[in-house]
């Protein structure tokens, strides 16, 4: 086995503690050649398909990323920002703000992000805080509801850096928060927002990313993480049950997902006679091409093209100052017990040394 090369060690220099957000990731560009790249590293992962190798190989290389990359090239082209993509840009002003919070707490911790797919790589951030001195890394996955498509597949990419890696950091993984008072905080207060801004619609729609239902019957417990988020939601905003709808979207292949889908449901809705709906995508905490694109455009276009007559969507959380502060409070709950304050000079560990052994002459 061949190790990473290592980052010069000075004996007697003091650890640092890093704080790592991780999300799903994004292309480069939103160029066919990017989106093949992407899609190449993103759909090889077993842990988001979980079919045979064989089979699914033929079908990635044989026909997705033979067909795909050119039409979610212009779909994200048709959400890029100056800064990138969404998902790149709000990850990086949440972390900025998570790094922020836990200064001004007193933390004196490295908070850098990555992403599982794309750029910056994992690999490659892993390494970056293990040189700054890092021998304590906190994995903050930005997925409040836990799949195994999601959050074990960021654990599992940490652990192949650390089979390569000779002296390799202590490691605290957060696996799920979807019932995180911050959290659950965070949400309603966006949704008030935009409320005292736009009004109240009919219905709210709560649109979480689908996975396949087998995963359900495997043990994930998403489904469950889900609606429990969108319960502690409706409680939080004092909303009836039949006022909140949960829904799936971002079906891949033919395999049943789980259920209700969002786009037929909104269908559904403007064909009863419901005229104006909110939708927001809770389990994505920062916008991306899912809740731009798939909803607030394609979703949008089909339940106005169905009779409905006002469709708002809500932004996701973003850089929301509450969801930073949310981040920040989890991130330092989770880091009880590491050493994240400054480490006092010389003469203050003297001074400290002196006193205990004049105290342990007294006893």
């Amino acid at each position: 086995m061949s190790f990473n090369t290592e980052p010069a060690y000075g004996h007697g220099q003091p650890p640092r503690t890093a704080v790592l957000l991780v999300n799903l990731g994004t292309p480069d560009e939103p160029t066919a050649p990017a989106l093949r790249r992407y899609l190449a590293e993103f759909l090889s992962d077993p842990r988001v398909v979980e079919i045979p190798r064989l089979v699914w190989w033929a079908i990635l290389h044989g026909i997705i990323l033979r067909t795909r990359p050119a039409k979610s090239a212009a779909k994200y082209a048709s959400v890029w920002m100056e800064g990138g993509s969404p998902l790149a840009v709000w990850t990086r002003r949440q972390t900025e703000g998570v790094a922020q919070t836990l200064a001004a707490a007193g933390h004196q911790v490295l908070v850098r992000h990555a992403m599982r797919y794309g750029n910056p790589g994992l690999p490659a951030v892993l390494d970056a805080v293990r040189a700054e001195g890092a021998t304590r890394v906190l994995v903050l996955p930005l997925y409040p509801q836990f799949a195994a498509a999601t959050t074990a597949s960021v654990n599992d990419k940490v652990m192949q850096w650390a089979q390569q890696t000779r002296r390799m950091p202590e490691f605290r993984f957060i696996g799920e928060y979807h019932d995180d008072p911050g959290y659950i905080a965070a949400l309603a207060q966006r949704l008030q927002q935009h409320w005292q801004a736009h009004g109240r619609s009919e219905k709210l729609v709560l649109s979480f990313h689908g996975v396949p239902e087998r995963s359900l019957h495997l043990g994930d417990p998403y489904h469950c993480h889900c609606h429990k988020t969108a319960r502690l939601m409706a409680e939080a905003l004092g909303l009836q049950r039949d006022e909140v709808l949960v829904t799936f979207q971002s079906r891949f292949g033919k395999a049943k997902w789980l259920e209700p889908y969002t786009e037929p449901t909104l269908i559904a809705l403007a064909k009863q006679g419901v005229k104006s709906v909110d939708v927001m995508c809770p389990g994505f905490v920062a916008d991306c091409l899912e809740t731009l694109e798939e909803i607030a455009q394609e979703a949008r276009d089909a339940f106005l093209e169905a009779g409905g007559s006002t469709f708002n969507y809500v932004p996701c959380l973003n850089d929301l100052p509450a969801w930073t502060t949310a981040l920040a409070a989890l991130a330092a709950q989770h880091l009880q017990g590491w050493p994240t304050q400054a480490a006092p000079d010389s003469a203050a560990l003297a001074q400290q040394r002196t006193l205990a052994l004049a105290m342990g002459a007294n006893a």
